[in-house]
């Protein structure tokens, strides 16, 4: 019996691969985040999809880190932030907040990261910049300014993560649970069961309502720390 031949193909055939570059690592590391999450973007697996070896990728990005911190800023490129106006300007934190709080949901990768590291890029900074410019409007400046920015961001990126790691089927059964709670031992939670999984979702009332408190605590301790 005779064995069928063997296609020979040369390497000249092949299609060229893109050169190694900096922006080839961090956008092919971008692409597996949101296929697989924060667990498709090792450095061993961004170098296998780009066929070489891990350690040429560190020509490039110092770690996993840093490359972590330059994906999460390409993902803020996709941000879309409301035009800054000169009228309302607690309306405006409350968009930009919630545009931010709506791509990490859709993109539960970019949540994961956006709490385990600090994104460098020009994208996050506009986000910053923003944020820091509508407080400014309101009247919060200097140090509660900035330490205001991290704890909002902090706070949307957590609820982000929360609703977009949540079914909907996990949320009934959680709520089956504190349903059948011994009202004995647990009275306080028997008397709220029903407010913990309350707020209306069309209209972003809990949301908003979350980030007011974070607000008036900021213009409270700025008035409590100016009057000292």
């Amino acid at each position: 019996m005779m064995k069928p031949k063997r296609e020979i193909v040369s390497r000249r055939n092949r299609p060229a691969k893109e050169p190694l570059s900096h922006e080839l690592i961090v956008k092919t590391a971008y692409e597996l985040l949101k296929q697989e999450g924060t667990s498709g973007m090792s450095m061993r697996k961004v170098a296998k999809h780009l066929d070489t070896g891990p350690s040429s990728l560190y020509v490039y990005v110092k770690n996993l880190q840093e490359l972590s911190s330059y994906v999460l800023d390409l993902g803020l490129g996709e941000l879309n932030l409301p035009e800054l106006r000169d009228d309302d300007w607690k309306d405006q934190l409350f968009q930009a907040l919630h545009a931010y709080a709506e791509l990490l949901i859709e993109q539960p990768g970019l949540a994961e990261l956006s709490l385990q590291t600090i994104p460098i890029g020009n994208h996050a900074f506009r986000l910053n910049e923003y944020l820091l410019t509508v407080l400014q409007k309101g009247g919060i400046t200097s140090t509660a300014a900035a330490w205001g920015t991290d704890l909002l961001l902090l706070y949307v990126s957590s609820i982000a993560l929360e609703k977009a790691k949540r079914a909907s089927e996990l949320m009934e059964t959680a709520q089956g649970y504190y349903n059948e709670a011994d009202p004995v031992r647990f009275p306080l939670m028997n008397r709220l069961k029903t407010d913990f999984f309350s707020g209306d979702t069309a209209s972003k009332e809990r949301f908003f309502w979350a980030i007011e408190v974070i607000l008036q605590g900021i213009l409270h301790k700025q008035l409590g720390d100016n009057g000292k």
